[in-house]
This record gives C-alpha cells, structure tokens and sequence, in this order.
C-alpha cells in the first residue's frame, strides 16, 4: 500500500543538484567515495557559481536588526566561549513584551570588540536556505540544518573541537584559515561530544595539522563527523555557512530493534517473572542464571523483529526531523474557494518535502491513512488509488492525473485544507 513523495527535484543531470552545487563534479561518487570517511576541499573555480545568493553580509544585518530574532536564533562567542544571552538580547518594547530579543545596538559593539556571531537555524529563517537545505536533505536522506558563522578580523570563534554531525562549510564573504586534525573518536554519536574527550582533543590539536588551508569565497569544504578543527578569520569579516547533516546511523537502528524486543517480550511470562525470594541484585552469581535466560528470550526476540517494525518508527523521526515546503494559510484558503467556485483542482500539487505515505487505517474502515508532514488524512476507500498515483506521479501535479483516476473536488479541497496540495 505504501506510496511515497518526497519532493519534486529539477537540475543537475545527475538528479542532486543541491550536493552538485556544493561539490561540483565531485558529487559524481561523493556517496561511495566520501561521504563519512574523508574530508574533501572543493575550490570555488571548480563549482557552478559562489553561495552569495545563499546568504550576504546585507543578509546578515537584516536578520539581526529587522526579523525580531530571539535568544535561540542567535549566539554570541569570544575567545571559544559562548557569552550570555543577556549580552546580546534586550526587551521588545511596546508590543513586543518578551526579554531576550536580539539587540542590534549590543551587537553593533560586540562584534567590534572581535565577537563571532552564529546566526543558527538558517533552514528556518532565511527564504534561499529553507529551499536549499530542503533539496539537499532530500537529495541525501539525511537531515539537515543550517548555521552562519560572521567573524570578526584575525579572530577566532571556537577552539580546535569536533562536531557530532557532518558538515559543509561554505564560504560566503571575506577568508578564514582552517587547520583540521584527525579523529580522535571517530564516527561520534549524538551523545558523545567532544567534550568528553577535551585531553584527547587538546593533545591531537597540537600535532602537525591534516590539512591547513585557507577558505575564499565560493570555497566549499566537507567535514564528516569527528574531525578536529578551528577556524580563524583573516584580514577582513568572514562569513561562512555550515550545513550540519545529522545522519542516520546503525545505532539508532540498533535502538529501534531494541525497544521493539523489549515490547514483544512484555508478552513472555518467564520474563515478567519476579526474580527469587531474597535475590540480591547487586551480586552478578546470584543473578546468572536469570541473566542467561533473559539474554537467550531477547535474542529469540531480536531476530523475530520484523524489519518494518524497525522502519515504522524511523520514518516517523525522518518526517519531524525536517519541514514539509513553507505553506501560506491566505493561499491555501484561495485556493479552497476556487474549488468551491467550480474551478477545476489542475493547477494544484503535491507539496513538496511532504515525506508522503498510505498506511492502513486502524478504525477498521476500508481506505487508508495519508501520513505526512502535514498531519494525517483520513481517506476512503474510493480516494486511495488517486492519492497513490498522486504520490508516485513524477512532479507531484494534479493535472497530470490519468484520467480515470482524476482527483474529486471534494477530496482535491480536503488536501488543500489539509496543507497536502498547493496551488502551482
């Protein structure tokens, strides 16, 4: 039953046009080659164009001083320290009555004084990086956030430190020197940060660096997870994007398998069994015997866990993770009328980045479930083989519909209530 749209991609030839226009011909192999093993320089000669449309330093400056940003949106650091939201944020004022809005007159004298701002979630906030940072998950199957790094001159934000997700570094305005070192926990999982191995950092961070190189604008460097570095600006403001890629990992697998074998083995009585009378917990003999029995049930257990119980509950991570395509309520209203009015739902599509599927419904009723990151819609049985040609349709368009499997109005207007379909 299930049918799946993650979104309508146009561009490069090769089908990755987001990744093509970080790494140019590069990309070709990236996912065999590269991709969490190695770090890779790409120079702004080598790709299609520089990444000024992404983010400027006029971008900057309105973010800052015009879009109302609060204390989460932004971070302030110096020296490698991260200052106190009250250093940079003050009251709203009249109408605004909330106390850690970013203030651009703090700022201003911050960043004078060789502060580095961290401008954070990007793929929210600015138009070009929502649409880029969208593609690009898509394109990797991986999700993905976006940072802006504006330092000062010849100052550095963050001492030597490995960051628990991959990045690409992109840079935007000015230079900035990057010394990188090898792991010295590699692969690091959400819950191991640096920190945890601040002497190990320290100590490889003062060996001969594995590569020390400077970034110019249109620059593009790939850091998978674990690898040591720290930047320093050079000569003049630098701006950088840093596109953090969360990725998916066996571990977190691992951690679905568990828990759906921890849940069958609620139903095994031996398991649910208390253990003896005077048992001492904390003694490893008195414990063995039990220990083994478990350890041979939730073996049995593991290898009975069948593989869509694991992908259910990673496919409902995957759709929180990222956001479907921004959706105007003004617009989708309009487009509701029109089909009240007797228009025809042709100029209307799938949304894009919905992360659309069918599943079964659970009330017993014939049809099925439209699970998306739009919510949940309920559909009959009469509406289940539209949506399916409508999630597996190459561009996602209503108009493109055969015609025994045209959308009903009535359905086309529950979609578009329901933020699954847009007008064109």
């Amino acid at each position: 039953m299930t049918a799946l749209h993650e979104g309508r991609v146009a561009g490069h030839a090769s089908g990755h046009p987001a990744l093509h226009r970080l790494l140019g011909d590069a990309a070709e192999g990236f996912g065999t080659s590269t991709w969490g093993r190695r770090p890779l320089l790409v120079r702004a000669a080598d790709l299609p164009r520089d990444f000024a449309d992404l983010l400027s330093a006029d971008a900057v400056d309105e973010l800052v001083s015009r879009r109302g940003l609060r204390a989460p949106f932004l971070r302030v650091a110096k020296e490698g320290s991260t200052l106190p939201d009250r250093r940079f944020t003050a009251g709203g004022g009249v109408g605004a009555t909330i106390g850690d809005q970013v203030s651009d007159d703090k700022l201003v004298r911050l960043f004078a004084d060789g502060s580095t701002m961290v401008l954070q979630g990007l793929h929210r906030t600015w138009p070009a990086l929502v649409e880029f940072s969208q593609q690009l998950a898509g394109e990797l199957g991986h999700p993905v956030q976006v940072n802006a790094y504006v330092t000062p001159p010849q100052n550095r934000g963050f001492d030597d430190h490995y960051d628990v997700h991959d990045v690409f570094v992109l840079q935007v305005e000015g230079e900035k020197r990057w010394r990188l070192h090898e792991p010295v926990h590699p692969r690091p999982l959400r819950d191991q940060p640096w920190t945890a191995h601040r002497a190990a950092v320290e100590a490889e961070a003062a060996r001969e660096p594995l590569l020390d190189t400077v970034l110019a604008p249109g620059d593009c460097l790939y850091l998978p997870r674990g690898y040591l570095h720290a930047a320093t600006a050079l000569g003049g403001v630098s701006t950088h994007l840093t596109i953090g890629i969360h990725p998916w990992t066996r571990h977190a697998m691992a951690d679905q398998l568990l828990r759906a074998a921890l849940a069958d083995l609620a139903d095994d009585e031996d398991v649910r069994a208390s253990l003896p009378f005077g048992t001492r917990v904390e003694d490893p003999a008195a414990t063995a015997d039990d220990l083994e029995l478990v350890r041979a049930r939730l073996l049995r257990a593991v290898e009975a866990v069948d593989a869509a119980r694991v992908a259910a509950p990673l496919a409902a991570q995957a759709r929180a993770n990222q956001r479907a395509e921004p959706v105007g309520p003004l617009a989708q209203l309009r487009a509701a009328e029109a089909l009240d009015a007797g228009g025809p739902p042709d100029d209307l599509v799938l949304r894009r980045w919905l992360s659309g599927s069918l599943v079964p419904r659970t009330d017993g009723a014939d049809g099925a479930v439209l699970r998306s990151r739009a919510g949940d819609v309920l559909l009959g049985a009469d509406d289940v083989d539209a949506v399916t040609a409508l999630l597996d349709g190459a561009d996602g368009a209503v108009a493109a519909l055969p015609t025994d499997l045209a959308l009903p109005t009535d359905l086309a207007r529950r979609l578009v209530l329901a933020g699954v379909l847009v007008p064109r």
